[in-house]
């Protein structure tokens, strides 16, 4: 896993119109966080979103791949999926898939927060 300077600088300069996105390196790749949620991770320099039921058939029409950290267990996905080049390239439908991202996050950070709460103490 290695991500190149000069791929995450053309992500973040791609990403700049949805607002302040922060690189943070992890496990020899790097995740992104917009207004501190992370919604993204760049791998081998791939960029991958965050996806849940409302997003990821867009992904799948697209073609795109579920990123998968273990090349020894393909079978293990996790919700994430690669951005097509096409959409990469062009920045406003980059930030219109950004921010879809994000709500999956928000949207998943939220039932985290309700299933703790409805747990017995």
């Amino acid at each position: 896993m290695s991500v190149s300077d000069d791929y995450r600088d053309f992500v973040l300069e791609q990403l700049a119109a949805a607002g302040r996105v922060t690189p943070r390196r992890m496990f020899g790749g790097v995740g992104l966080y917009l207004d501190g949620l992370f919604f993204a991770l760049i791998d081998e320099d791939t960029l991958y979103f965050k996806t849940g039921d409302s997003n990821r058939p867009r992904f799948q029409r697209a073609g795109s791949r579920p990123f998968c950290p273990y090349p020894d267990r393909p079978d293990y996905q996790m919700g994430y999926w690669e951005v097509p080049a096409e959409v990469l390239e062009d920045a406003d439908e980059l930030v219109t898939w950004a921010r879809e991202a994000l709500a999956v996050a928000l949207a998943s950070k939220a039932s985290r927060k309700s299933a703790r709460a409805r747990r017995p103490k």
